[in-house]
């Protein structure tokens, strides 16, 4: 059966992706609608034009009120203010969403967990499988290694990116933090300068970088006396992200109400 999906910010980079990731996914997935803020002077085109694949007659609108009962999933990247707002219009319908938004507030969180009891709600900070598969990999590392090695986290991304640390950096911190039992809020560093003494070994540190393209550079390092271990990933595409999504708007649309995220929709847990 066909998955119906609507793209919010679906003129930005990110939303061209998506368009492009549905276009070269299997024939049940389907571009149903796509959606741009009132004022872009993009509403009125062709979603498939402007992701430079040929008319596929899915004109931009700028309210998901117009489409949301021409779609069963929306898959959501655009900022925290926004994707609330969809993510209470997506609950009222039974709509599932997929939200890849990061940098959320707690009280905005609390509104998605509510959502989530209402629909199906795939939240994730990074929808790369291969972001997921090092989730995974941390979680052992962590571990195997425990209170012996000093962990610090390393993240790249490009200059337009207004969020800092990445959610997948944080994301990368609380697997690392749950697998040692500490809680992140008090034991994270976000950036050093001055004479901050010596390390303590019980924090997790944080490294960010905002410069030119780009796309995301993460790197969890356990430093040991004599050794360290170095878990990376580097994403040389958009697509990546944009695959994962698809992939989790299909699979989400077979699913009850719930807060789920992309180690869920990879059976990884």
């Amino acid at each position: 059966m066909t998955t119906k999906i609507g793209i919010t910010g679906a003129a930005g980079r990110m939303g061209r992706t998506l368009i492009e990731a549905i276009a070269a996914s299997s024939d049940d997935l389907q571009l149903a609608a796509a959606i741009e803020h009132p004022e872009s002077s993009l509403l009125g085109a062709d979603a498939g034009e402007l992701a430079g694949l040929g008319k596929n007659g899915v004109v931009v609108v700028a309210s998901l009120d117009a489409v949301i009962s021409n779609i069963d999933v929306l898959i959501d990247f655009t900022v925290p203010a926004a994707t609330i707002a969809n993510v209470q219009a997506c609950a009222e319908q039974g709509i599932g969403i997929v939200i890849g938004t990061t940098g959320f507030t707690a009280e905005q969180q609390a509104i998605i967990d509510t959502a989530a009891m209402k629909t199906a709600i795939c939240k994730a900070s990074n929808f790369s499988t291969g972001v997921n598969v090092c989730f995974k990999l941390l979680d052992m590392a962590a571990r195997v290694l425990g209170d012996d090695v000093d962990i610090e986290v390393y993240e790249a991304h490009h200059r337009h990116k207004v969020d800092a640390p990445s959610g997948t950096a944080l994301s990368m911190g609380q697997v690392v933090a749950d697998a040692l039992d500490r809680d992140l809020d008090k034991v994270a560093v976000y950036g050093r300068e001055g004479q901050t003494g010596a390390r303590e070994r019980e924090t997790i540190g944080f490294a960010t970088v905002r410069a030119g393209d780009i796309v995301g550079d993460h790197t969890v390092t356990f430093a040991a006396e004599g050794e360290r271990v170095e878990i990376t990933h580097k994403a040389s595409s958009r697509m990546s992200f944009g695959r994962g999504a698809v992939r989790a708007a299909g699979w989400l649309k077979a699913q009850n109400a719930g807060l789920y995220d992309m180690q869920d929709v990879l059976g990884l847990k």
